[in-house]
């Protein structure tokens, strides 16, 4: 079982696209979907519930797409998981021990909070300091240094041709997609 879904790590993965794009460049939900093989509408989903809080900025038009809405030091991943998993508990105490046959025998037992939930919430504090501690800038130093230049370089050839066939297409009298 995952703590947290999907929509974290395709959300994160989005929002490395938009650390260095390339100039003039706000890639659209869709070509941040296709570019990875993603559903456009669930992507889409991922970047409504972005930019309300505040990660993201988008813009319309024929260059309209997405942006980072502050610098990619300033967004940790704790902000991205919280964002889009909506700051859910990890773990939920069941109180079991409320349900134990012997009832109030155990009464001295049941006094505060109980010893496995108080595990559980420690070991979630210590994962959000974590994923706190860890800027989106972190991972795209990290990524880069593991990514040939070569690329790195196709990657935001790639973004760039979808820059300019949505340009073109509009030109051409085609509605614009969304952001």
């Amino acid at each position: 079982m995952s703590l947290y879904g999907a929509s974290v790590e395709y959300g994160l993965h989005c929002l490395l696209y938009l650390v260095d794009p390339p100039p003039g460049v706000t890639p659209s939900s869709r070509d941040l979907a296709e570019f990875q093989g993603v559903s456009p509408s669930y992507v889409a989903k991922l970047f409504t519930q972005l930019e309300k809080a505040g990660l993201v900025a988008s813009f319309e038009g024929t260059s309209g797409g997405y942006q980072l809405a502050r610098p990619a030091d300033e967004m940790t991943v704790l902000d991205v998981a919280d964002a889009l998993e909506g700051g859910k508990p990890l773990f939920q105490c069941r109180e079991v021990r409320d349900r134990c046959v012997l009832g109030s025998a155990t009464s001295a037992s049941r006094r505060g909070v109980c010893a496995i939930h108080a595990v559980m919430l420690e070991g979630e504090r210590r994962m959000r300091e974590a994923l706190a501690e860890t800027t989106l800038a972190d991972i795209a130093a990290e990524v880069a240094g593991k990514q040939p230049p070569r690329l790195v370089a196709e990657r935001k050839r790639w973004f760039e041709r979808r820059a300019l066939e949505r340009r073109s297409t509009t030109r051409r009298g085609h509605p614009n997609e969304d952001a």
